[in-house]
């Protein structure tokens, strides 16, 4: 009998022990610099937004947020990079409803689970869409590409880069009956570089990545893909205005997550640190300024939309007729 006292006494005390030193942990966090992974490369609207936010938290945490960049395979590398990393709040993901909301629908064989593999750190941003053209394409309005790539059946191509805009862009496609073929890219900018270079004469694009090019006059964005116009971009027609279209909402939006399981402690303090950031006027500022609309979501609340963007893009996938691979 007093053996088994002892034995339970020595499990209590070898739980009370791990637990303090978990809690001691916890509190030190971050000791180390931590890595912020995204699926997408160098330019791109989210490695805007990565690179905003690890410099404010790095500000905000007394520690080194590093992002790197694992672009590819529609951002199922960096989504199982994290998924597999430990969940000591040392491996971030910052990525998009590409990741999260659209390849669930599109994909036949998924390797990670967006919602079971992933714990929820907090909302960041919106990114506008815009449908853009290379500028010697002869059309200055939505109806006008419409009425052209009617007029050119099987000469006509758009890019997209990732299953966020390919979603739009194949909606227009099949909705205006415009037999455009799809091209698909790694990135942004090389679907921007093919369109610039006029081997493909439209795409569905973030504002963030797609502004320089706007500017320069070398693309010609048409309209917002979003329900209400921008007011990062005013002078243009939503989708839904300038077709007669509903429900055409889609734009992207970007979040914090860490590996299934990290610990509420860490996920607080990250949560708290990133709130306090989107919420500073300066940081607001100069997102807008990016053209990136802050987003600020807490972890609850966040993982309640994480659940509600993965059941309305899979509408908008099935309405637009893209058959799972």
């Amino acid at each position: 009998m007093q053996r088994s006292h002892l034995i339970r006494a020595a499990l209590l005390g070898g739980a009370v022990a791990l637990a303090g030193a978990t809690a001691v942990a916890d509190d030190a966090y971050p000791a180390r610099p931590v890595k912020i992974v995204i699926g997408f490369a160098p330019g791109s609207g989210t490695d805007v937004t990565a690179r905003l936010i690890a410099q404010e938290l790095q500000k905000s945490l007394n520690q080194t947020f590093v992002v790197e960049n694992r672009p590819g395979a529609a951002v199922q590398i960096a989504a199982n990079l994290v998924k597999a990393a430990p969940p000591d709040g040392y491996t971030l993901l910052l990525t998009s409803n590409s990741s999260h909301s659209v390849n669930p629908h599109v994909y036949k064989v998924l390797s990670y689970d967006p919602v079971a593999d992933f714990t929820p750190v907090g909302g960041v941003a919106s990114l506008p869409f815009v449908v853009a053209v290379n500028a010697d394409v002869p059309v200055k309005t939505l109806p006008e590409l419409v009425t052209w790539s009617r007029a050119n059946k099987g000469k006509v191509f758009y890019g997209y880069s990732g299953t966020v805009f390919r979603v739009p862009g194949e909606t227009l496609n099949r909705t205006q009956q415009l037999s455009a073929t799809a091209v698909p890219f790694k990135s942004s900018p090389d679907a921007m570089t093919e369109v610039i270079a006029g081997r493909v004469q439209f795409l569905v694009v973030d504002l963030a990545s797609s502004q320089p090019h706007l500017t320069s006059k070398r693309l010609r964005a048409l309209a917002v893909t979003s329900a209400k116009r921008s007011a990062l971009a005013p002078e243009l027609p939503t989708v839904e205005d300038a077709l007669g279209l509903t429900d055409f909402d889609m734009a992207a939006w970007t979040g914090l997550f860490g590996p299934a399981n990290m610990p509420k402690p860490i996920v607080d303090k990250l949560s708290a640190a990133l709130l306090k950031i989107l919420a500073n006027p300066e940081m607001r500022q100069r997102m807008l300024a990016a053209n990136i609309e802050p987003m600020p979501y807490d972890p609850a609340a966040f993982g309640n939309f994480v659940k509600q963007q993965l059941r309305s893009w899979g509408a908008k996938v099935k309405d637009a007729g893209i058959e799972p691979e």
